[in-house]
This record gives C-alpha cells, sequence and structure tokens, in this order.
C-alpha cells in the first residue's frame, strides 16, 4: 500500500511568464546571479511546507551552470544540512547526486557526514548525468554512453565499499585506490573512511530511465532503490520496467513482490476538474517538454519536433506533445483531487507491493502556485491513503 508521499525539485526558479511552447526558447532565457539564487528561498519554503504537510521526503537534483534558470541547486548535500535545521521530520533526498561529476570517496565522506550532522535525515541517491555541459565539463564522459556508465559503476562500488567496509582497497580501470606510496614509515595498501555513515546499510536510490538489463542487475547488486518516472521521464508506472525489474531481483537471489523498492513518479496539477487543470498547467507542461525535449529524454520526440520546439512562432501550432495526451496516457495527474485519488488507487491494486509516490511541479511553476499545489495535494489527496506517515523524527 501506498504510505509515503514524496516531492522532487529540480531547482528551477520563478520564470518569466512568457514560456510554453509560444514563450522564450530555453537556450535564450539570461538570468544574473541574485534571480538565480532565489531558488533557495523557494527551495526553503517548499520544504518548511512538506514538512508541516506529513510529506516523507523532499529530494532535490544536483545541477550545475544552469544559467536559464531551470536547475540551480549545485550541491545537494549541503543544502540538505542546513534544510535539516530548518524543519523537524522531513527527510531530504539526493535526486540525484552525478557521480561521474565526484571523486567517488568524496561523495562518500559527504554523505557520511551529512548522515550524522542530520541525524539520518539525508537519503542518498545516485545518478549518471544527461547535460553534456555538466558532465563534460567535470573532465568525465557522457557523449560517449557506455564510457560514462563504465565509469558510474566503478564509482558505485567503490562508494559503497567505503560505506560498508571498516578498510578497503580497489583496483580498477579508473581507480586505484588507495596509491601505492610511501605513508609515515608503511607502505600504503588499505583505506578507512572517515567518517562513514552512522546508519547501515545505506539506503540509496537511482533514476531508472531505459531499464536495460544491465542497470537493473546493478542496483540490484547494491541493494540499490528505484524512481520510475517523474523529473524528465513519462510519469507513473512502466509495466514492463516494473516486471524486468522484479526479474533482475531473482536473478540475484532476491524476491521481491511488484512494485516492492520502486517509487512510481510524476508531474501533477490540481484543480476543480481535469479540463480546467490541463488549461492551467499546460504552459508549465510545454515549458518542461521544451527543456527536456531538447536534452533527448523526451523517446517520443523527433529531431524535427525538438527543432521546432526552438521556434516560439511555430511551435503553438506544430505537431507536439499536449498535455492532454500526458494525462490520458496516465503520466501526468491532473484533475479534482477525486480523480487523482482514482489513479493512485488503481495503481496500489495493480502493483500490491508499491508504498511510495513522488509528485512535482513541471518546470516553470512558479513559487505561490508550487506551495498552493502541495498544499492542496497534502490536504485533499493524501488523506485518502489512511496508513500514509510522514517519516519519524530523528533522534538527537
Amino acid at each position: 500500500m501506498i504510505t509515503k508521499f514524496d516531492s522532487l525539485f529540480a531547482g528551477h526558479i520563478d520564470l518569466d511568464d512568457d514560456i510554453g511552447y509560444g514563450g522564450v526558447p530555453v537556450n535564450e532565457r539570461r538570468f544574473g546571479n541574485e534571480r538565480l539564487a532565489t531558488v533557495f528561498d523557494k527551495a526553503q519554503a517548499m520544504a518548511e511546507l512538506m514538512d508541516r504537510l506529513g510529506y516523507h521526503t523532499f529530494w532535490m537534483a544536483e545541477h550545475h551552470f544552469q544559467r536559464e534558470g531551470y536547475e540551480c541547486i549545485p550541491n545537494v548535500l549541503m543544502f540538505a544540512v542546513h534544510l535539516a535545521r530548518v524543519t523537524r521530520r522531513i527527510k531530504l533526498g539526493c535526486g540525484f547526486n552525478i557521480a561521474p561529476m565526484w571523486h567517488p570517496l568524496r561523495l562518500a565522506e559527504d554523505y557520511a557526514t551529512a548522515d550524522i550532522l542530520t541525524g539520518g535525515r539525508v537519503t542518498f541517491g545516485v545518478g549518471r548525468g544527461y547535460h553534456t555541459r555538466e558532465v563534460e565539463t567535470f573532465g568525465a564522459p557522457l557523449l560517449d554512453q557506455p564510457a560514462n556508465r563504465e565509469l558510474f559503476e566503478e564509482q558505485v562500488d567503490i562508494i559503497f565499499k567505503a560505506f560498508n567496509e571498516g578498510s578497503f582497497s580497489h583496483k580498477g580501470k579508473h581507480y586505484t585506490l588507495p596509491p601505492e606510496v610511501p605513508y609515515r614509515g608503511y607502505q600504503l595498501k588499505e583505506l578507512t573512511l572517515v567518517p562513514r555513515p552512522l546508519r547501515l546499510p545505506v539506503e540509496c536510490w537511482q533514476p531508472i530511465q531505459g531499464g536495460t538489463a544491465r542497470a537493473l542487475e546493478f542496483m540490484a547488486k547494491h541493494g540499490i532503490q528505484g524512481v520510475v518516472g517523474g523529473g524528465s521521464a513519462e510519469g507513473g508506472a512502466m509495466h514492463k520496467v516494473v516486471l524486468a525489474w522484479q526479474e533482475a531481483h531473482a536473478r540475484a537471489g532476491k524476491h521481491i513482490d511488484l512494485g516492492e523498492r520502486l517509487c512510481f513518479g510524476f508531474h501533477f496539477f490540481i484543480a476543480d476538474s481535469r479540463e480546467q487543470g490541463a488549461r492551467e498547467a499546460a504552459k508549465y507542461y510545454e515549458e518542461n517538454m521544451k527543456m527536456f525535449g531538447e536534452l533527448r529524454l523526451v523517446r517520443a520526440l523527433t529531431e524535427q519536433q525538438i527543432e521546432i520546439m526552438r521556434d516560439r512562432h511555430r511551435a503553438p501550432s506544430a505537431k507536439l506533445p499536449r498535455i492532454e495526451e500526458a494525462i490520458a496516457s496516465g503520466g501526468f495527474l491532473c484533475g479534482s483531487p477525486a480523480e487523482i485519488i482514482d489513479h493512485l488507487k488503481a495503481l496500489e491494486a495493480k502493483y500490491p507491493a508499491l508504498d511510495r509516490i513522488s509528485v512535482s511541479l513541471s518546470v516553470g511553476v512558479p513559487k505561490s502556485v508550487a506551495l498552493e499545489q502541495l498544499e492542496r495535494f497534502a490536504t485533499e489527496v493524501m488523506p485518502a491513503f489512511r496508513r500514509a506517515q510522514a517519516p519519524q523524527p530523528a533522534l538527537a
């Protein structure tokens, strides 16, 4: 049964009203530093509201160099430590730290520090990245996808060694840890992460995009849990991915039920009716499509459609994805509270082990609307799931 409700905030500032297919093209947006820094006030207001209303986890995404104002939080762990001081109960999720942009031991140390300082309220998460401007700038491959995955997998192997072993060593293609050097009168052969997380095993999440057998088996090996949909991906349960997830765990000798160890993510918009919601949310849906479609994260888009979305004059009347289609397919939760409850109850029936849902707001939704939407969801949808509970207060 669904007992946990989360929300993912990728870090968009309040954009100007000129959004949607007929609005300012993505690459023409520019904001100054003062405006970009407003993301922290916006995120804090969302976290504080969600904390009061009983949400389980406020997820944030790591991104860099986003002068267009879409994804503006570069250090999730640092910000999570701050948010833990201004909230009481809510978990703060790393959705996700992009491992190829880190040295794996620095990421492991920073998470362990956050785990200790927040009393266990930060949830770990890793991803491979999807912005060439970010990943390649930090010296890691992204255009070369096999190289990106190979690096990512070695890094995650190292991170879990560092978390779980009192001392460790590693020799791989990209890292030799420790380096074979003399140290204070002896030859260095092993390392100890200082500090290590106090709470083991570390709960870790990763987005599921393509759902390849290799990716799912790697996650199952490390006990990493998966987020399906939400953010840039199509929302909700992709049944074939849920089945493949179960099969990957079976090959690892682990039996799980349908929906277990998964979170289904949706974009959402509550209104008095589905038609009203579609009208009010359309411009946000379209801005989100403009931003993520350019990055080839919307698999259904053709190259011609992506090119058209750059032209504010052609795009409004072109054959492009529309919010009505996303609502009809179940990927975008929109409508009255009763309609949204019915959709989620159907998921409960289909996936009996599913216990977590994430509801997120499209790029472009301003702070005032975001707060209103999160409050309506908490007060008008969440009570229908009577077992839904916020996380327990952190230990002192």
